[in-house]
């Protein structure tokens, strides 16, 4: 099982970051270690020596079939359910390996740095491409956004990715986070929504 990822997949988190409305010419593509997914509902354990650790709310969409060099018009047959999943983010590594023109594995995909909620049958929603999706943090939205405005969209993403890597049932894509990323503590309640479903739920400690 991969866990790939996708950044700067929004505008308006791409100015948060780097105070740009900035779009790549194509999409951004990292893997994270298949130790970082916390799954079940377990607490996320604040790795402590990594400075401040953000959240990043994202629909997350399942693989469900072997794919290479997917047509993107095809792309919809090759995953079968979505869900939101936390993308953790050691936010003063990124930064630091950013600058330096260094990959971004150490910030990204340490452990537990990949949470995910309950898996929800695609063919429960009308359009993938138009889910509403947010974080509540202690009963208190924090972060919103809509699958609308993804600057790649799902298929697009599945085709790119499957032009360099063979794609293969189980894996995981993260597509990106909105605007209102920030951090966690110790004690925060964390639940993920996709729509009015609750997919999401664990603490911090």
């Amino acid at each position: 099982m991969t866990i790939f990822a996708v950044g700067m997949n929004y505008l308006q988190h791409n100015k948060e970051l780097d105070g740009t409305l900035y779009q790549p010419e194509e999409p951004v593509i990292f893997t994270k270690a298949a130790s970082s997914l916390l799954k079940c509902h377990k607490p996320f354990f604040i790795p402590d020596f990594m400075g401040r650790i953000d959240y990043e709310t994202e629909v997350v969409v399942r693989i469900s079939r072997l794919g290479k060099s997917i047509s993107e018009r095809f792309a919809h047959r090759y995953y079968d359910a979505v869900t939101v999943g936390i993308d953790f983010t050691a936010r003063e590594w990124q930064q630091r390996l950013r600058a330096a023109g260094h990959p971004w594995e150490l910030c990204k995909g340490f452990d537990g740095a990949a949470a995910i909620g309950d898996w929800v049958d695609k063919s429960k929603f009308l359009d993938v491409q138009a889910l509403r999706f947010h974080l509540d943090i202690n009963g208190q939205t924090v972060q919103q956004g809509c699958t609308a405005d993804m600057l790649f969209g799902i298929d697009r993403l599945i085709a790119y990715i499957s032009r360099y890597v063979t794609l293969k049932t189980g894996d995981i894509l993260y597509t990106g986070t909105p605007a209102g990323v920030g951090p966690v503590h110790i004690g925060d309640h964390l639940e993920g929504y996709i729509e009015e479903r609750r997919v999401l739920d664990f603490n911090c400690k």
